[in-house]
């Protein structure tokens, strides 16, 4: 942890004592070999923490509530509920069944910070009340991207101060390791291949609207609060305290947090995590009191969702003999080239929205009619359908008009879908913002059930009774998950059907 003083999202004071285990420290330049920087690291702890996290989370008795600014976060949990919808009723309905967490999607990323915040406090003080009413203890993750974009650290504040404050710290933990998210020596990095990529030299930086330019998450938390907490004043939990120091000493590490601080939370792979979850739960224990800013990862390692085998294509159920429909909104690039090579395969009926004509409001209708139509007749015959926008970026400058202006693309895209009457085999949406916009405005959902993952970081929802298309697959594919060729692959295996897994 550094030394000195810290100061929180709130700019309180909080002393930090030096720490006395040794600890990892960053160099300034950033490896690029994945080897030599793990190499270089100290060993693992050697005991798995396991069993003392399975005991201290029923000795903490507390429900997970997992505020996800895109649907693409329930990447790594099961059978757990997504609600699209935050009533009082269906908020203390949650907390008082027995099942270890659930997620809350509010879309937050792809509206302005104001509106965002405005949606997470009031998340936040129903939250409060829930609690309250149900006699029931909650733990809050604001979950947002592992590369970084998002309305941070301003949705955090909105929850800090609806949920009555008193939050020792904030605990930042971007690392997912299905995806190759991984933070050493305090920098975040993409895993590609064999190489690792400082996060701010990668294209998610240069997002129009969550742009940004520190790897270093010390500075990248100075950078996005424009400098209103410095980095000197967040502290951090090392690979050494974890490695070396193990769950006591990060324990001890925590508990001297106060004050709002934020505190980086560096992992290189599931152990790490797991002995950082070790020793968080013995602080929380005796009274220290966090919330959380992560990936995916933390949820399910927080709410004790062991992880599980990819789902199989027999463990979904299909309902009738129509096509698959593939929607896809995102414009990273490996969307782009992952939805080139599906629409060269033989049998898949490709439909192209323009993205310039859907922000043009007198003719966008007349072609969301005419791609919808033609969506239907494919899907009747049986034929696999990919919708997408044209693949040409349209942006401004400014933050928020390029928020406004992919929220006119995402509503054509969403109303095309909305046309459809035909009822698909099963439905791939790529994009976080895609699959939220397809799931509550198009299909309707309000209470889905997240089945599992089918391939890594790619789970699968069963859409509720609310729901147009109730127990309809629902697969919510982020649009910086899988290779070249994941979109494609995943087709052929949904298309691999026995005669068992549809029913008329």
């Amino acid at each position: 942890m550094r030394r000195g003083l810290s100061r929180g999202l709130h700019g309180q004071s909080t002393s930090v004592s030096p720490p006395n285990e040794p600890i990892f420290v960053a160099v300034k330049e950033y490896p690029t070999s994945l080897a030599d920087a793990l190499r270089n690291l100290p060993p693992g702890w050697p005991h798995d923490p396991s069993s003392e996290i399975e005991a201290a989370l029923r000795l903490a008795g507390k429900k997970i509530v997992a505020i996800d600014d895109d649907p693409t976060g329930t990447q790594t949990v099961h059978d757990i509920p997504v609600l699209t919808e935050w009533p009082l009723e269906a908020l203390c309905e949650e907390l008082r069944n027995d099942l270890p967490a659930f997620y809350l999607l509010t879309n937050s990323r792809a509206f302005p910070l104001r509106q965002a915040c405005k949606i997470n406090a009031e998340i936040g003080n129903r939250l409060r009340e829930a609690a309250k009413l149900t006699n029931r203890e909650i733990a809050v993750v604001s979950r947002s991207d592992s590369t970084l974009r998002g309305h941070f650290p301003g949705e955090v504040d909105a929850l800090t101060e609806a949920l009555d404050g008193g939050f020792d710290g904030c605990l930042l933990c971007p690392y997912f390791g299905d995806s190759g998210r991984l933070t050493i020596g305090d920098v975040h990095y993409l895993v590609e291949g064999d190489r690792l990529l400082p996060a701010g030299q990668s294209e998610f930086a240069r997002d129009h609207s969550f742009g940004y330019r520190a790897s270093n998450l010390l500075e990248w938390v100075e950078e996005k609060s424009k400098g209103r907490i410095k980095s000197e004043q967040t502290a951090s939990i090392s690979l050494g305290d974890i490695r070396i120091g193990g769950p006591d000493v990060v324990a001890r590490r925590l508990s001297e947090i106060e004050g709002g601080t934020v505190v980086i939370i560096n992992a290189a792979n599931r152990r790490d995590l797991e002995c950082f979850m070790l020793g968080l739960l013995k602080a929380e224990a005796v009274g220290k009191r966090f919330i959380y800013r992560t990936g995916a990862s933390f949820v399910a390692a927080r709410a004790g969702i062991s992880p599980r085998s990819l789902l199989a294509t027999a463990d979904l159920v299909f309902s009738g003999d129509k096509g698959g429909l593939f929607v896809v909104g995102s414009y990273v690039s490996q969307t782009t080239i992952q939805v080139e090579n599906l629409i060269q395969e033989k049998g898949v009926v490709s439909l192209k929205l323009p993205a310039r004509e859907l922000i043009d409001k007198g003719n966008h209708a007349e072609v969301i009619s005419q791609v919808a139509v033609a969506a239907d007749q494919s899907l009747d015959l049986g034929q696999d359908v990919v919708i997408y926008t044209s693949r040409e970026l349209v942006a401004d400058k400014n933050a928020e008009k390029s928020l406004s202006i992919g929220r006119r693309i995402s509503e054509g895209l969403v109303e095309t879908v909305r046309q459809i009457q035909t009822r698909p085999r099963y439905l791939v949406a790529k994009g976080g913002i895609t699959s939220s916009e397809v799931a509550t405005k198009a299909m309707g959902v309000k209470r889905a059930m997240v089945s599992g993952q089918i391939l890594p970081g790619v789970p699968v929802w069963e859409m509720g009774s609310e729901a147009r298309h109730p127990g309809l697959p629902f697969i919510v594919f982020p649009g910086n998950v899988g290779d070249d060729y994941s979109l494609r692959d995943l087709r052929k295996n949904l298309g691999s059907i026995s005669e068992e897994n549809v029913r008329e």
